[in-house]
């Protein structure tokens, strides 16, 4: 898909452009009285909400270069494509987790969805405070159905190897995640940039070659074991919540990797959020609560992906890896759940790693966090971030040493009373 022909919407152009189109007006009434409004405040899209006599839409169009920097960085229409399938996939293999999608327009790169209301951006509402009943429950559930049926160990080989080859070709995307995540952090690369205050720091890491080495090993996991269709960008700024619900957006970066880059980005960035609490805080300590649900949505994340996980093992392993034939149609059990264990060790050891780099990228690179960005005094950012730095190294040089989730969460606790700038 290329530009031709392709023009952007506006707030006053989408009723004339969209108007004909029969869903959005059974879902949101006559165009004439629609009342629009762009909202996006991401890094790559347009975003409006449409209003009418009979409810809300939202509609998504991807534009032809990075918003975040603009025209000087063009980027191709096609990823919406992308998000297209993700979203349908991730529907149909966990329902009701991600918003319903009513229109895809390929040539005008124009998604029309499901207004989520009165759901906000979970990050938004984290650095508010404020807490959402089964979070940590839903979302592991989410990356244990969302990742186990989209791999062999579920799908049949031809689905599992068409559904490969279609989102191989999400070149672009990848890319940025190749570079932005795995390589920049680590040098003085053009668009990076991080809080005065944290140059120390900053020096430190990049002349850790240790650390260097094993930024790149998680390069070529992710470049190479194209394990199940990853989200490829989960974070808090792609969950929508309501105080019971929590739903997932934008999986535009969608592509094929290793099973433990959804949930150790995942994982990173509330670990991001317990980190920026004290700065935060109207009075010492009126955060430490907060800090404390936050660590237990963590664990609670990664336990519930890994008991979901090994439900689906045991009640949907259909694929053409560990077969049942090898295992349980030989009485064999005892093995089919040593071969799980290891399986999940694995993906601990890749949740760890792919957290770490996580918090690296989003304090030293082009994109950052809003629980940092939002703490107005540069020396209290500071201290938080360095924080979390420290423990990303610790996890990307540990990982086959931390055993469970609970060292994970100690080490959060221990380092936010620790002075690392």
């Amino acid at each position: 898909m290329t530009a031709l022909g392709y023009v952007a919407l506006s707030p006053e152009t989408l009723a004339d452009r969209l108007g004909g189109l029969a869903v959005l007006v059974e879902k949101v009434g006559p165009p004439q009285d629609w009342q629009v409004r762009e909202v996006g405040d991401g890094n790559l899209n347009l975003v409006f909400i449409v209003t009418g006599s009979a409810g809300q839409a939202i509609v998504k169009q991807a534009l032809p270069y990075v918003r975040l920097v603009g025209e000087s960085w063009p980027l191709p229409l096609k990823r919406s494509f992308f998000e297209y399938n993700a979203l349908i996939r991730q529907e149909a293999r966990d329902p009701g987790s991600v918003p319903e999608v009513w229109h895809f327009d390929e040539a005008q790169a124009i998604i029309v969805m499901e207004f989520l209301s009165p759901h906000v951006i979970l990050r938004h509402a984290l650095v508010e405070g404020r807490r959402v009943a089964g979070l940590g429950e839903r979302l592991g559930q989410f990356c244990a159905r969302t990742l186990f049926r989209g791999s062999d160990l579920s799908m049949t080989a031809a689905a599992r190897k068409a559904d490969l080859a279609l989102f191989a070709g999400n070149v672009e995307l990848c890319d940025i995640t190749e570079n932005l995540v795995f390589s920049d952090p680590y040098f003085e690369a053009e668009m990076n940039r991080h809080t005065p205050g944290l140059d120390g720091i900053v020096a430190r890491l990049r002349a850790d070659l240790s650390l260097k080495v094993a930024a790149q090993h998680l390069k070529m996991a992710f470049t190479s074991r194209a394990e199940t269709m990853l989200h490829g960008d989960l974070h808090t700024g792609s969950v929508m919540v309501t105080d019971t619900e929590a739903k997932v957006i934008d999986p535009e970066f969608a592509t094929y990797g290793p099973i433990g880059f959804d949930v150790g980005m995942l994982i990173a960035n509330f670990l991001m959020a317990h980190f920026s609490q004290p700065g935060h805080e109207k009075v010492p300590g009126d955060r430490a609560a907060q800090q404390d649900w936050l660590l237990s949505v963590v664990t609670t994340i990664w336990e519930t992906f890994a008991a979901e996980f090994a439900y689906l093992w045991r009640s949907e392993r259909r694929g053409i890896l560990y077969e049942a034939s090898l295992y349980e149609d030989q009485g064999h059990g005892l093995a089919a759940e040593q071969a799980l264990n290891d399986l999940l060790g694995q993906i601990w050891r890749d949740t760890l790693g792919f957290c770490g780099v996580e918090m690296h990228r989003r304090i030293l690179g082009l994109a950052h966090n809003a629980d940092f960005e939002r703490i107005a005094d540069e020396g209290r950012r500071a201290m938080c971030e360095a924080r979390a730095l420290a423990m990303g190294r610790q996890l990307m040089l540990g990982a086959g040493a931390l055993p469970g989730i609970a060292t994970v969460t100690e080490m959060a606790r221990r380092m936010d009373k620790e002075d690392h700038l």
